[in-house]
Formats: structure tokens, C-alpha cells, sequence
């Protein structure tokens, strides 16, 4: 069975550096045949802090994997997660007047929508262009209504922009590697196709990860990323009103959490364990209690992340989903339940918890994209010049 190349990865997240790679066999199986992860460095709240530790870290780092694999690389694909990306809606039309929708027309709506966001974000660069909605007539159509009559079309487009200083300053680290990017992928994008290829038949849904210190909330739409934002606090602040009710250290309420049954039918009148107080003198506390703080602090976060974020006002219809991903085991197996109710807002909407997708499955999804594209990814195209000739062969024979 023959096998491509390796294709090598690196995702530059809020935490660490992943050093991945992969190759694909002749029926298309995609084969994760390196991964290492290691701590961020040179990188602070959200900028290049130390461009020489960055580029050594890199550089030592694929050095190892052509080592390992016998193989130079000459291109990386990149996911990013942890610059100041932003979204814009944009949309655009064309009047028909009764005629056909023709691939030029869109093409033009495309590249003029382009052209804007060119002329009005100097400081940006355009990362990914999503294709959001298309309306023929005021009616919205699935898919893009080449070939059909109408009077008015429009067509609602989405912009992933990123700092053009940070583009560069990753070009430049890259080149010193001696490594061109192939391409730059969001992380938030990656997560939204994660749900989109576990889930069949899903297209809009509200994707909710929390983590220790920060909470990303991203919207996709007909299977395309509208909307997204970072919020800098997370489960952390669970821990410390614990800690302030109970004068428990953090260390310990931790260890807890991990190590306690926290069913609904055990912690009504369950204390906390004696064995935990290492260091401290025993108190009688109730299980219950933290719970009661937990689910405090838990509506007030669902409030300020979605029911009193008016960014996110308009998405909260009756037949949205919602998928929790919270990144630490012991406060899911805890207090699932009361995540899954606070933001579901009393079964208003539908709550899922996501599952921990596997490395494999995750560069995978990176590999298909940067193969295949995706199918709401649209790519604006530049109209070639024709000379008269060629206009004149193509009016008449295409």
C-alpha cells in the first residue's frame, strides 16, 4: 500500500506547542505518526513575546521529528489558537432582473465583500471566508443557487481576520526554519468541525469550552463559523469561592473533587471526608454546600458567557444546541449535572456534553481541511483579463 509523505502540524495554542505528524495512504486513511506537546513559551496573552525562544523551540523541536522520521520537511500546516483573531458579517448583492444567477456574479460578490474588509481593516489580514447564507428573492436557499432566475440576490459572508503583524511575525519564524506555511487554520474553526463531523445532520449549534482560566463560546450557522469570543475566567473562579465559603486551600478542594462521589443522592447529607484535611484542622462540611457554590458561581458565568451577552442574544432560539466541553474531568464528574441544567436554562435548550476527541481524530479533521477544503469555505477567486479573442470564443461556445 503506498503512502504519501508526511505532513507535518504545529498548533500554537493558549497552553503549549503540538508537534504532530501524519501521512496518508492510497485509500485516503489518514495516520497520526507523531505527537508531542510541550508548555508555551515566548508567547504572552496573546503576543510574541520572545521571537528567538519561539523560533529556537520550533527549530529544536522539528529537528527532532525529521530525526525520528527520516524525513526533511519543506511546508507546515498551522492551527492557531491563541492571537487576537476577529469575525465580520458581511453581505452583498447582485439585482437579476428576472435573469439567471451566474458564477460570475457570485464570484464578483465574493471578491468586492473581499475588497472591503481589505480597505476598512488595514491592520488585518483575512484568515478563512465562510459562505453564510444565500437568498434568492428574499427566500434562503441551502446551497448556492447557480443556475436559478430570480430578480435579487444576496449572499451573507463571513471573515476570519487575523493581525497582520502576528501573520508576519509567524512568517517570519517559519522562513527561519526554513519551513513555508502551507496554511493557517483556526483553532476555533477546528473545534466547530469537530461537532459538525461527530454529529450528522447537525449544522447550527452553540459550542461552549471552558477551561481553568478562560471560556470560548463559538456559533456556527449552516455549518459555518458566524461568531466567536474569549472571555479571561473559567473554572478557576469555582475553586476560589469554594475556598473563600469554606477556608478549604485549593489544593484541597481539588483533591476533593477528584476523589469524592458527589451523587445527587450522597451529598444532601455527606460531609467531606477527614482524610482531605492534611494540614488542617477537620470541620464538619457538606458536601452539599460546595455544590450550592458551584451552581452560584455557575449561573453567574452562563448569564455573563450567554443569557446577558448581547452578542449572543439573537442566536438563543428554541431549537438550539448546546455542547459543553469542560477541560477538567473532576468538575464535570461533580457538577455535570448543574452545568448541564444552568445553561440549558431549565431545559429551554438542548445541552450535550462533548466527548475528549482523540489526536488522531483531530489531525485528521486538520489534514481533510487542508485537502479538501470545507464545503461552506469560500475561496475568492480573481477574474482572469481575456483578451477579445478569447471573449469573443467563449461568448459564443460556452
Amino acid at each position: 500500500m503506498k503512502i504519501n509523505s508526511p505532513i507535518l502540524f504545529i498548533e500554537i495554542n493558549k497552553y503549549d506547542y503540538i508537534f504532530a505528524a501524519g501521512n496518508t495512504h492510497e485509500n485516503f486513511q489518514f495516520n497520526l505518526i507523531f505527537y508531542k506537546k510541550i508548555p508555551l513559551i515566548g508567547i504572552r496573552n496573546n503576543r510574541f513575546d520572545d521571537l528567538n525562544l519561539i523560533l529556537k523551540t520550533i527549530k529544536e523541536n522539528v529537528y527532532l521529528i525529521e530525526k525520528k522520521l527520516d524525513h526533511i520537511f519543506k511546508d507546515v500546516v498551522l492551527v492557531i489558537d491563541n492571537f487576537n483573531c476577529s469575525l465580520i458579517n458581511l453581505s452583498g448583492f447582485k439585482k437579476l432582473n428576472g435573469s439567471q444567477l451566474k458564477k460570475d456574479n457570485v464570484i464578483y460578490i465574493i471578491n468586492s465583500l473581499k475588497s472591503k474588509i481589505i480597505e476598512t481593516e488595514e491592520t488585518k489580514t483575512i484568515l478563512h471566508i465562510f459562505n453564510l447564507s444565500y437568498l434568492l428573492d428574499k427566500k434562503k436557499i441551502n446551497n448556492l443557487p447557480i443556475g436559478l432566475f430570480g430578480n435579487f440576490y444576496s449572499q451573507e459572508l463571513s471573515f476570519l481576520l487575523i493581525d497582520t503583524n502576528d501573520q508576519e511575525n509567524l512568517k517570519k519564524v517559519f522562513d527561519k526554519c526554513n519551513l513555508k506555511i502551507k496554511k493557517i487554520i483556526s483553532k476555533n474553526f477546528l473545534l466547530g468541525i469537530e461537532v459538525l463531523n461527530d454529529k450528522i445532520e447537525l449544522e447550527t449549534f452553540l459550542r461552549i469550552d471552558i477551561y481553568d482560566d478562560y471560556i470560548d463560546i463559538i456559533f456556527f450557522e449552516n455549518s459555518a463559523l458566524r461568531f466567536n469570543q474569549t472571555f479571561n475566567f473559567g473554572l478557576n473562579l469555582i475553586i476560589n469561592d469554594i475556598s473563600k465559603v469554606t477556608s478549604l486551600k485549593n489544593g484541597t478542594i481539588k483533591s476533593i473533587l477528584q476523589n469524592s462521589n458527589f451523587t445527587e443522592e450522597n451529598i444532601k447529607n455527606d460531609f467531606v471526608e477527614e482524610k482531605f484535611f492534611t494540614g488542617q484542622n477537620f470541620r464538619k462540611i457538606k458536601k452539599k454546600l460546595l455544590c450550592e457554590v458551584a451552581q452560584a458561581r455557575i449561573e453567574e458565568l452562563a448569564e455573563i458567557v450567554i443569557f446577558k451577552n448581547v452578542n449572543v442574544k439573537s442566536f438563543l432560539k428554541k431549537d438550539l444546541k448546546i455542547f459543553l466541553k469542560i477541560n477538567n474531568q473532576f468538575n464535570e464528574k461533580c457538577f455535570g449535572n448543574i452545568y448541564k441544567n444552568v445553561f440549558s436554562s431549565n431545559n429551554k435548550f438542548e445541552v450535550k456534553f462533548l466527548k475528549n476527541y482523540s489526536n488522531d481524530e483531530t489531525f485528521n479533521n486538520v489534514n481533510s481541511l487542508v485537502q479538501y477544503g470545507w464545503k461552506k469555505e469560500a475561496v475568492p477567486i480573481v477574474q482572469e483579463k481575456k483578451s477579445i479573442i478569447a471573449r469573443f470564443f467563449e461568448l459564443f461556445f460556452k
